[in-house]
Formats: C-alpha cells, structure tokens, sequence
C-alpha cells in the first residue's frame, strides 16, 4: 500500500461509472469530493456525528447545528495514472494540525497497491455566525489527537 508516516485511516472505494467522463476515464473534480467523502467517513469511524461538525443540525430537538463552521481554505490533487469505472482504490488519510484553528489531510489513493493520485483539503476554522477565525471545536481537536495516537507506531 502507500502507507506514510502519520496516516491513519485506510479506506476503500470503488470508481462508478458516474464518476467517469465520456472517455470512460474518471473526471477530474470527482478526487476532491472523494477526499472529503473519506474525511467524513473518517470521523464517522471515529465516532464524530455529522451534526456535531456539519450546519443543519436536528430539526427534532429544535438544534441549529455547530457554532463553528470548517470551510475549505486550499485543495489540491495530483493524477498519476486514469481511473476507470470499476477500479478499487486504497484511500489513505493522513490528518495534520497546521494551527489552534486550522488542520489539514493529504489523501493517497492507490489501485492494486499503486499509487494513482494524491489530494488535499486545508480547513480553517471559523465562527458560523461571525465568520472571523477561531480554535478548532473540541470534537475536531478528539479527532486529530485520535488521528495522531493511532498513526503513532511507537
């Protein structure tokens, strides 16, 4: 696999043919909503609920959501080889802290053991409300500490 030092989390997907273009190759944007895809899972697994980093919230208990929002500030993706329709990928995350208030997680994705593309997503914690800067919610800051202590190999 395409193991590196401090990733932690190695998940699975399949491309899907509405994942492809008309030559049957997978469209660029898809790596990127594949890499949040993962990083949602990741915090599923991690035992993080959407609606505790997530807006929308529980229309049920009346909750609007969290008061703190973590949008993308920098993405980026590499391509190495075309991925096709039915192509199983290896996708590895490696979450980093940057600040108090901002992380980031490199994904490698791999088909067979080789490495065929590479993304990141930068997010920058704010205030919902506010929009100004602010410190990473508690629940981010248990996942990135969970994130680091299970990539420790020591």
């Amino acid at each position: 696999m395409i193991a590196g030092p401090g990733s932690c989390w190695q998940l699975t997907r399949t491309v899907r043919f509405g994942d492809t273009d008309a030559a049957g190759v997978m469209h660029f944007h898809q790596l990127l909503r594949w890499c949040h895809e993962a990083w949602e899972e990741s915090l599923e697994r991690s035992g993080v609920a959407a609606a505790a980093v997530f807006p929308g919230g529980d229309p049920a208990v009346g909750d609007g959501g969290p008061s703190v929002a973590l949008p993308i500030v920098h993405c980026s993706a590499d391509f190495r080889r075309p991925l096709r329709c039915g192509d199983r990928l290896q996708v590895l995350l490696s979450p980093r802290r940057l600040d108090g208030g901002s992380f980031e997680v490199s994904y490698a994705f791999a088909r067979d053991g080789e490495p065929v593309a590479w993304g990141l997503l930068r997010h920058r914690a704010i205030e919902a409300a506010s929009r100004r800067p602010c410190d990473l919610p508690p629940v981010l800051e248990g996942w990135l500490e969970a994130a680091v202590a299970s990539a420790d190999p020591g």
